[in-house]
């Protein structure tokens, strides 16, 4: 070897980096096009700001007013679901088990197996 970094054939770098090659270049910033207006700023909503969400999120010292979990507006709704999907689990469970046993049980009785 000649000590000189090896030149890559354009298919190969448009396939991307080499194996333990340089990293790419970062993609560049996307940008306004020149007509376009800059994005204006909203005013201020003061019944926004007293919301229970912000005065907690106030209180936590967040800068913004998520909390994270919130409140469900139907819990009712979810409960009832989350008991359906429970149910389901615990069927899909327990035929998954009673499954096991049938299958060793029919293997048992094709293979002729005779007890000792």
């Amino acid at each position: 070897m000649t000590g000189e970094p090896t030149r890559r054939t354009p298919e190969a770098a448009a396939k991307g980096p080499a194996p333990n090659g340089p990293a790419p270049n970062p993609p560049e910033p996307a940008t306004r096009p020149s007509g376009a207006a800059a994005p204006t700023e909203l005013p201020p909503d003061p019944e926004a700001y007293d919301s229970e969400r912000n005065a907690l999120a106030r209180e936590r010292g967040l800068s913004a007013p998520y909390i994270a979990g919130g409140r469900d507006p139907e819990p009712e709704a979810g409960r009832r679901e989350e008991r359906v999907l429970l149910r389901l689990l615990v069927i899909m469970v327990v035929v998954i088990m009673l499954s096991g046993f049938v299958l060793g049980i029919l293997a048992n009785l094709v293979a002729g197996s005779s007890a000792p």
